[in-house]
């Protein structure tokens, strides 16, 4: 029998069979996963229930949690991927003298997703339709914390005769891309790659069986869901651009403003120690700068503070936002 008259090799059926069976498993299990993952999170609303309200921006709602009376209203915008609830232990002593206003951007926390891009300046004309559209009147004095500190700083340039004052909370710079080591911009680039897997597995619930969820129930409800994870990302990769839009926005002639930054002997976690001296002097000059964006400002180092300066010393941010809202407004000098 010649090879062409050879019949050819049958799939065995026992590999088609086991084949099925683990495709079975696979769409089996990740049903399985998908339905842990959003009993989950239900489970966590329904014991955490949202403050604040749920306002129309047009077509998605934006989240808002106002406290406390008087004028002018407190603003508060957190850092990059982060809910309102980075402002829980600031809020309700800001709210003793004044009205105090912490909300989820766009894609956050308990807010609806935008269709438009995540940058800062998209962000800051979100906040000014919320504000708005809640019926919080101006002025404004605006706290933004790292990335956050792009968004007012915009809101500023474009609202300006609605902003009072400012206070950049361990604030991003719009060049700090550029200043800081190369070493850590690559290590930047493994940080999108983590977020991306994240955002990918949230659904399945594998953040949540990893430990990557807080243990706090009320953080969980805001914050560990696959919308939340999915914006994180999205406003991270648009931090070029928003460091972009900021360096245009000029100074802030007269209005006041308090910039707060860590303490340098506060090194940032998991930072390789051969870049926690170039990456802490240009962070310090950088906000030294900051400093400089009025010509009625004060700055302060947080000592024992990292980062989430709100966090570890919240005392010291509610007496700069203190400071700013009783600093009397500028004489007419014309």
């Amino acid at each position: 029998m010649s090879e062409a008259e050879l019949p050819a090799a049958q799939p065995r059926p026992w590999l088609r069979m086991m084949g099925r069976i683990t495709l079975a498993f696979v769409v089996l299990l990740a049903i399985a996963a998908f339905l842990y993952e959003n009993i989950s999170e239900a489970r966590d609303r329904r014991f955490h229930p949202m403050p604040g309200r749920l306002i129309d921006v047009g077509g998605y709602r934006m989240h808002v949690d106002c406290t406390g009376q008087g004028t002018p209203t407190v603003v508060l915008d957190s850092g990059l991927g982060d809910s309102y609830l980075s402002w829980h232990k600031v809020q309700p002593q800001i709210a003793s003298f004044t009205r105090v206003c912490s909300y989820d951007r766009a894609g956050l926390g308990y807010s609806d997703s935008s269709p438009q891009p995540r940058t800062s300046k998209v962000m800051a004309e979100e906040l000014h339709a919320l504000l708005q559209t809640a019926g919080i009147s101006p002025p404004y004095i605006l706290v933004g914390h790292s990335m956050g500190g792009y968004n007012i700083r915009l809101f500023a340039g474009i609202y300006r005769s609605e902003v009072g004052g400012m206070v950049l909370v361990d604030s991003s710079h719009p060049e700090q891309e550029k200043r800081f080591p190369q070493a850590l911009n690559d290590l930047d680039k493994t940080w999108v790659r983590e977020q991306e897997f994240l955002a990918f597995s949230m659904p399945f619930g594998i953040p949540r069986l990893l430990g990557f969820c807080d243990q706090n129930g009320a953080v969980r409800a805001a914050d560990c869901n696959f919308h939340s994870t999915r914006e994180g990302v999205r406003e991270l990769k648009a931090i070029s651009e928003s460091a972009a839009q900021t360096a245009s926005a000029g100074s802030l002639g007269d209005l006041p403003l308090a910039v707060l930054s860590h303490d340098p002997d506060q090194p940032e976690p998991d930072l390789p120690e051969d870049l926690v001296k170039p990456t802490h002097d240009a962070w310090q000059q950088m906000q030294n700068e900051l400093a400089q964006l009025s010509s009625r400002s004060t700055h302060v180092i947080a000592k024992n503070s990292g980062h989430y300066i709100q966090i570890d010393r919240p005392d010291l941010v509610i007496e700069a936002i203190h400071r700013v809202v009783d600093q009397p407004p500028q004489a007419d000098s014309r």
